[in-house]
């Protein structure tokens, strides 16, 4: 019988009481399988008696209440073995699609590994690698912090920019997203996230491509920095040409830093590794990467910037912990990290964004003149727009009508209904109020994937045309929601 079967001391001498079982020794009460069958189930009872209860019943409303039980790429497939096309890839965090097997095999070996992690007082080999791997795709970026989100990179990026130019004013644009938490809040240009979370930080708002109020705020000497997303993911509206270019001018003119936020549009999105590649001469002094760099499993978030940024924060020894994150650099997140870009340029990812974005947007850009309610389709790589207006027919006019006065947006939440619904399509409204679905898949789709939406987007688009059907039943059920919640 061994020292630790008994009362007596465990490891490392410690006292152990009889019939206590050794610290770090497997146990026998938590069976995740069981507690799965037993009660997954119950999943939308679950979240309506502990968590956001308004979220199960938005889904149950628009009919988005589907069990999914696994999923794999960029499909998922319920109970009954159907399968779902995800155009939506988890709001850009499955950037690789759903449980990739050189991610999954990287968590495996990490954890196999048994690393003395987050011991605070080392320094481990994994965070460094992956800040190498990072900084090869920005060569005039020379750190990294690493947090746990996008919005804490943002955190970051706004903490370091103001600290190292001594100035208090961020500039963002409307209509941005970069965030909710205080500080990045306060640089979100959608007045539905703010409402109700004052005071936040005295930012400045300026429309989207406006370099005359950047250059007129700029002069008022308090400014220390931008910060924009490269194309924004409400709207999918992409900076105007030309324009981070000359605000990067007038930002070092002035002393105020360039930040990037390219939290969704990085890591191949749009069809190079970062959206503002696609503007020869931007380098933005601090840049924001997330959710793909996951592989859709450990959170993580990381802040690039100049050498002299990361130095006039961390200036001496005192301050070596001034910002830190008691998760960031963490063994799982840092594997996932470099088993992602691994992937990214082992099966040219980037590339693929490119020529299957081309080939998608193409193909629904086509359809702009077959179809009245369709206004437009934009954007780059694999971040589309789909955009519906104002049709010219009186009847379908008078349609559109009635939707825009009981709410903006329900058009295009009727169109998004019948792709899950009727084709087993998941896509998402880009915005409250906004007549745009926005299109995020995974990078790893290729035709067959576009064929399978174009071909369902057509046929929603024909019965929407038609002006009677279950789609416009359930645009009269949306007005009479709509109207409930004045």
């Amino acid at each position: 019988m061994t020292e630790s079967s008994e009362s007596g001391t465990g490891r490392g001498g410690v006292p152990r009481a009889a019939g206590q079982r050794e610290p770090g020794t497997p146990g026998k009460g938590f069976d995740l399988t069981k507690l799965l069958a037993e009660r997954g189930g119950e999943r939308y009872e679950l979240h309506t008696a502990h968590l956001n209860h308004q979220l199960p019943r938005m889904l149950r409303t628009i009919g988005f209440d589907k069990v999914y039980e696994r999923a794999e790429g960029a499909y998922f497939w319920d109970a009954e073995g159907n399968d779902y096309l995800d155009m939506l890839a988890g709001f850009g965090v499955m950037g690789i699609g759903r449980h990739h097997p050189v991610v999954r095999e990287a968590l495996h070996d990490v954890l196999d590994a048994s690393l003395a992690d987050l011991t605070r007082f080392d320094c481990q080999p994994l965070p460094g690698l992956l800040a190498e791997k990072l900084l090869a795709y920005s060569p005039h970026l020379d750190r990294v912090f690493f947090g746990n989100s996008g919005t804490e990179a943002v955190e970051t990026a706004l903490k370091f920019a103001r600290y190292a130019t001594g100035k208090p004013r961020i500039l963002y644009c409307s209509h941005a997203f970069h965030g909710l938490t205080t500080g990045s809040l306060s640089v979100n240009g959608e007045a539905g996230f703010r409402d109700g979370f004052a005071p936040l930080l005295p930012d400045t708002a300026l429309a989207l491509g406006d370099l005359d109020s950047l250059e007129r705020e700029l002069k008022r000497g308090d400014v220390a920095g931008f910060v924009v997303e490269p194309i924004q993911g409400k709207g999918v509206r992409a900076t105007p040409s030309g324009f981070l270019r000359a605000a990067q001018e007038l930002l070092h003119r002035h002393k105020a830093l360039l930040i990037a936020d390219e939290v969704q549009t990085g890591l191949g999105r749009t069809g190079d590794f970062y959206a503002y590649q696609h503007e020869e001469g931007v380098e933005p002094d601090l840049v924001c990467v997330a959710k793909a760099l996951s592989g859709g499993y450990v959170p993580v978030g990381a802040t690039l910037g100049k050498n002299w940024i990361f130095r006039r924060v961390y200036s001496s020894m005192d301050r070596v912990l001034v910002h830190s994150a008691s998760f960031g650099s963490n063994a799982q997140a840092m594997a996932a990290g470099l088993a992602v870009l691994s992937v990214i340029e082992d099966e040219r990812i980037v590339a693929n964004a490119r020529t299957t974005g081309d080939l998608l947007r193409s193909r629904l850009a086509a359809l702009v003149d077959r179809y009245e309610f369709l206004s437009e389709v934009r954007g780059r790589g694999l971040m589309i727009g789909i955009e519906f207006g104002r049709p010219a027919s009186i009847g379908l006019r008078g349609r559109w009508t009635m939707l825009q006065a009981a709410r903006k947006g329900l058009f295009a939440q009727m169109v998004v209904v019948p792709l899950l619904q009727k084709h087993r399509i998941l896509t998402q409204v880009s915005g409250d109020e906004l007549e745009v679905i926005k299109l995020i898949p995974p990078l790893t789709i290729g035709e067959r994937e576009v064929d399978r939406f174009v071909t369902a987007f057509t046929a929603v688009m024909d019965d929407a045309h038609k002006g009677g059907g279950l789609m416009w039943d359930f645009g009269r059920t949306l007005v009479k929601q709509a109207i409930a919640n004045r």
